[in-house]
């Protein structure tokens, strides 16, 4: 993981009675709940800064980071469809970026000599692993674990799980070319950490209207939805010879987005768990590289979980 950065490394000299500027890239973004969760971290932590919603148009994104760098904006999050142009348009990247192939979070550096690079990082990972490792008080090592999806959801914490150093991780998608590259991507660091890294088909792992035409891979203590299936109405159906006993089932989505996957695996015995607290934990690692000071994630997790909830009552 990358050292934290100081305010200075992160954000161009302004004067002391200007809060600092930060924002989130998106298309859409209208719906994203990360200005409310960095205004509630600064507030936490005494930081003076504005954090903005900033919708850009799909063949725009490099003009928008050029304009938002001239109006003094320290750093952005980037989320769909933008983080694979956001790796690309970075001059340097964390490990844990180059392993992804993908950025969510980008922060300009400036130099005592007055050059700027565009430093690019990627804190996903960094919060899945968190909120089941910490929130959800679930170790992962000597796990085996599902990953649904070989997408840029899945690039981006396939890394972070690793090195939590699980028995086994099975990455299934429909396409097995996308998975293979994903796969090959992270074998060397698999080896490293000694876990065994395979692919599967998706349609080994869900449940369909025929009999599946792949062997079911393995049970799987944790399976995670790294697909956008749930966005379209068709979500994923488990099937129930996928998961041993007691095993947590987790979508990268949130809210009612993921309740229909998750109710479903919640019929099959599963723990259930959605995507808010990686949420808000992948939002807190960011928050700590660009000021140099970590935000305590249970309030704004505990206090978002029940504004959405409220928002959910009839």
């Amino acid at each position: 993981m990358s050292a934290l950065q100081t305010p200075s490394d992160s954000f161009p000299p302004r004067h002391p009675a200007v809060p600092a500027r930060y924002g989130v890239i998106g298309h859409p973004i209208g719906h994203s709940r990360s200005p409310w969760i960095h205004a509630a971290f600064a507030r936490q932590t005494g930081q003076d800064l504005t954090y903005t919603a900033i919708d850009s148009p799909l063949d725009g994104f490099a003009a928008t980071l050029d304009r938002l760098h001239l109006e003094g904006y320290g750093g952005v999050n980037v989320t769909v469809p933008f983080k694979f142009e956001a790796h690309a348009l970075a001059t340097t990247h964390s490990e844990r970026a180059t392993l992804a192939q993908a950025a969510n979070t980008l922060m300009w550096r400036h130099t005592p000599q007055g050059s700027v690079t565009l430093h690019a990082d990627n804190t996903d990972g960094a919060g899945l692993v968190r909120d089941i490792t910490h929130n959800a008080a679930l170790p992962l090592a000597g796990r085996r674990i599902l990953v649904l999806g070989a997408g840029g959801a899945s690039a981006g914490v396939l890394g972070a799980l690793i090195a939590e150093r699980p028995a086994a991780i099975v990455v299934a998608n429909r396409s097995l070319g996308k998975a293979d590259r994903l796969v090959v991507q992270h074998a060397q660091v698999a080896a490293r950490h000694g876990v065994a890294l395979t692919l599967s088909g998706l349609d080994a792992v869900t449940a369909g209207p025929t009999d599946p035409a792949s062997p079911l891979p393995a049970s799987f203590d944790v399976i995670v939805n790294a697909t956008s299936t749930s966005l379209g109405g068709a979500p994923l159906r488990l099937r129930p010879a996928c998961l041993v006993p007691g095993a947590l089932v987790y979508d990268m989505m949130y809210g009612p987005a993921a309740a229909p996957f998750l109710d479903a695996a919640a019929g099959l015995g599963a723990t259930v768990r959605d995507g808010l607290g990686m949420l808000v934990e992948q939002a807190a690692e960011a928050f700590a590289l660009w000021r140099g000071v970590r935000p305590d994630t249970g309030p704004v997790l505990a206090e978002l979980r029940a504004m959405l909830d409220g928002e959910l009552q009839p």
